[in-house]
């Protein structure tokens, strides 16, 4: 009675060894490097790639990983490896391989290996679906949303390869989990999904011990309160679990370095490329058509609840209710320069120099004015989660349709929503994804950009 075979068995050896075979080959083609050193070389980067895979969770990759999660984890893997070879490269060579060969190599390799990667994802998917091979056959113990959501979602998803077979009521009979036992074991099932919900924890005990002694994959659906429903963190104090209610990827010293330096290289790059030119020339339109300073600043709300000064370009005539009233459609408050401005969203651009200060972040919540924030914390439930990480110069909400003026209690509850989901759901390529978003929105226009 023993658990069935799994490709992913095969599959991850397989795929490292082609990765490895991969870095070594273009190595060779490219580096021009001696047999000694090539051998060297490919020793200590096969090593470095392997290792270093342990720690990304690079090869981490499932049948229901989304393919988001494998570009995150892929660009996490290449960004260090491209670290390693050429410290290594510095340390070993000097300078006397052409750093345009060393990125021609890594990049070549990278392209290489993650194409390979997306196709072996794709082609089980539709081994998967078409021809019903690579299945997992499950069982749910429960009826209710949750179950019937996971029920709808084997159904409607043969991609992922679950053929659900048999939902069991636990309200049913007092027998049910051994005639849930009993089905197991005569069709051969492989995974246990199971409702917390519907269960003592006298029956769980139960279901645990089946599952340990018959080989089977138990998973548990969280019930309907609503701290199950976050991501949670499980910590041991010796042997004790301890739970953390929200675990944030960005706190991580690693993550942080990521996103500081992503921070700081795009927001240099449109400092010097942009702003060293588009200054002055937005600042002799808005003086040409009204009174007052170029920049307008404004005291917002920052991580951990701090203030700070944030920087946009004016585009506004200075008016007594510009810290506390929403900018509306057609306000004519907004000058000419600031409409244009404002629609393409370039008054926000100045802000690029508070992510250098370290104030903000090019991705993150969108901070709000001191009025408004302090309006909001009593009203909205969650709203200071948002604070837990730097505020943005755009944001998960702002590129999903919920920018601009808060109309009703709808808008900011949403925007509330999806900040904390990006807080929860943290990584470069979801910054990445976010900044060409807000870049093709500023060409296209947003309806809410006013």
């Amino acid at each position: 009675m023993g658990r069935r075979w799994r490709y992913i068995g095969y599959l991850r050896p397989i795929i490292k060894l082609f990765d490895v075979s991969i870095l070594c080959i273009f190595s060779i083609w490219f580096l021009k490097l001696d047999v000694n050193e090539s051998v060297y070389f490919c020793l200590f980067h096969s090593i470095f790639w392997i290792v270093l895979s342990l720690k990304t969770n690079y090869y981490e990759v499932y049948r229901f990983t989304k393919i988001v999660k494998i570009l995150s984890l892929s660009f996490e893997q290449f960004l260090i490896f491209t670290l390693l070879v050429f410290f290594y490269l510095t340390l070993y060579q000097g300078f006397d391989i052409e750093v345009s060969l060393v990125f021609k190599y890594l990049g070549l390799s990278f392209t290489v290996i993650l194409s390979f990667k997306l196709l072996i994802n794709y082609s089980l998917k539709r081994y998967r679906k078409f021809y019903k091979g690579n299945l997992r056959t499950t069982v749910i113990l429960g009826d209710n949303i949750r179950t019937n959501q996971l029920k709808s979602f084997f159904n409607d998803n043969p991609e992922f390869g679950y053929r659900f077979l048999e939902m069991f009521c636990c309200k049913e009979k007092d027998d049910f989990l051994d005639r849930c036992f009993e089905y197991v074991i005569e069709n051969n099932v492989d995974e246990i999904y199971c409702s917390m919900a519907e269960l003592t924890q006298e029956q769980i005990n139960e279901v645990v011990d089946f599952a340990d002694n018959n080989l089977r994959v138990l998973k548990f659906l969280p019930d309907t309160k609503d701290i199950y429903a976050k991501q949670l963190r499980i910590d041991y104090y010796g042997y004790l679990p301890i739970l953390s209610l929200r675990q944030i990827p960005i706190e991580e010293p690693f993550n942080q370095f990521i996103k500081r330096s992503f921070d700081l290289i795009f927001s240099l790059t449109v400092v010097v490329c942009v702003l060293s030119w588009l200054t002055p020339l937005v600042a002799i339109l808005i003086k040409i058509e009204s009174k007052g300073p170029v920049f307008f600043k404004q005291k917002r709300n920052g991580l951990n609840y701090k203030e700070f000064v944030c920087f946009k370009f004016r585009s506004m005539r200075p008016n007594t209710e510009i810290q506390t009233k929403w900018v509306k459609p057609n306000d004519n408050r907004v000058t000419k320069i600031g409409k244009f401005i404002r629609k393409t969203s370039i008054d926000e651009l100045p802000q690029f120099y508070n992510v250098l200060l370290g104030d903000m972040s090019v991705v993150g919540p969108r901070p709000h004015p001191v009025s408004h924030t302090e309006m909001f914390v009593g009203k909205i439930d969650k709203f200071m989660v948002r604070h837990f990480v730097k505020p943005g110069i755009t944001g998960l909400a702002q590129v999903s349709g919920y920018r601009g003026e808060i109309e009703t209690d709808k808008d900011i509850i949403n925007r509330v929503k999806y900040d904390i989901f990006y807080l929860e759901n943290w990584s470069v390529f979801l910054d990445i994804k976010i900044v060409f978003i807000t870049i093709f929105n500023a060409f296209k226009g947003d309806k809410k950009a006013y």
